[in-house]
């Protein structure tokens, strides 16, 4: 197994970024297989739970209030509604079932309906996972006394580029959430999003912060940024694809054991694109056709990849 640091530098993490190509897919590759079955690949479903007016200024994102990009603000679902979802995700080949909700944070009584559907979610069988914005301590208490596995809260990006994507809340307000999560017991699932306009340093400083927690994120979810008519950054140039590779493969050996997640953008990225990055270290995926707001590969498209490949979904 590969030794698990919590030490890394970012001279260290910008050495691996630096290194030739197939040196960097092979050192990856070689640590994935230390730690996982690399034939495997976990399937989750996103369900927005409670969809856009979100006071929040996050760049990138279409729930935002304040931007106009034809989101509705919608009031939060239905318990039944949610639990035939994630029946039909279950059914579909998904192992876990994730929730979003567009808030700053949950109130009291919403998180009675939440805990209530994690309750329903777990009852089927299927790992649970929500993201509601920040948590207080006692939040997070109640929401492991549901069952909750894992509690999304992504760091974005850098430290020092974090101001340019989102001013109404500020990177510790993200490390607070983190903190009152793992102190509750729960899974951690905590990456960032690439293709913001961030320089590479910014990509180094995301990856270095993540690798150097305390404990790892169990789920490390790497996100290419989808462009949304409306938002701030419909208009950043787009990151390489063989850049996004390049950071997946160093997610995978900084933090050996996490579950490196291929996220948002799949839409967009070619099959031999998405195959290296699964070379690369990364045995995640989101399954159905949408993310929330924005589009995702169907089923159908997801599983010929996988067949092609050779892979299979991880029970």
């Amino acid at each position: 197994m590969s030794l698990l640091r919590h030490d890394w530098s970012r001279d260290e993490v910008r050495a691996l970024f630096a290194l030739p190509f197939p040196e960097l897919m092979f050192q990856a590759a070689q640590v994935h297989r230390q730690n996982f079955d690399p034939t495997e690949v976990q399937i989750s479903t996103l369900l927005s739970i409670k969809t856009g007016g979100c006071p929040e200024d996050c760049a990138y994102c279409p729930q935002a209030a304040q931007y106009n990009t034809g989101v509705k603000a919608e009031k939060l679902m239905a318990v039944e509604a949610v639990l035939a979802e994630a029946a039909a995700a279950k059914a579909g080949g998904a192992s876990r079932f994730c929730m979003g909700a567009a808030w700053r944070s949950p109130k009291d009584r919403d998180l009675d309906s939440v805990c209530a559907m994690v309750e329903g979610v777990k009852a089927m069988g299927l790992e649970t996972c929500v993201t509601l914005g920040m948590l207080e301590a006692a939040q997070a208490q109640r929401l492991k006394q549901a069952g909750l596995d894992y509690y999304n809260h992504n760091l974005d990006t850098s430290p020092e580029y974090y101001s340019e994507i989102i001013t109404t809340r500020t990177y510790q307000d993200r490390l607070d959430t983190l903190d009152h999560v793992r102190s509750a017991g729960i899974n951690v699932c905590c990456g960032g999003i690439v293709g913001m306009g961030e320089g590479l340093e910014d990509r180094i400083g995301m990856i270095a912060t993540l690798a150097s927690l305390p404990q790892h994120p169990e789920s490390v979810p790497i996100n290419m940024l989808v462009q949304v008519e409306g938002t701030p950054l419909a208009v950043s140039g787009k990151l390489d694809a063989l850049d996004f590779v390049r950071t997946i493969a160093v997610a995978r050996i900084t933090m050996p054991a996490s579950v490196v997640r291929l996220s948002a953008g799949r839409e967009e990225m070619s099959e031999e694109t998405q195959a290296l990055c699964f070379l690369a270290g990364a045995n995640s995926i989101f399954y159905g056709p949408k993310l929330l707001t924005t589009p995702n590969p169907g089923r159908d498209r997801d599983m010929a990849l996988l067949s092609n490949l050779g892979m299979r979904p991880m029970e």
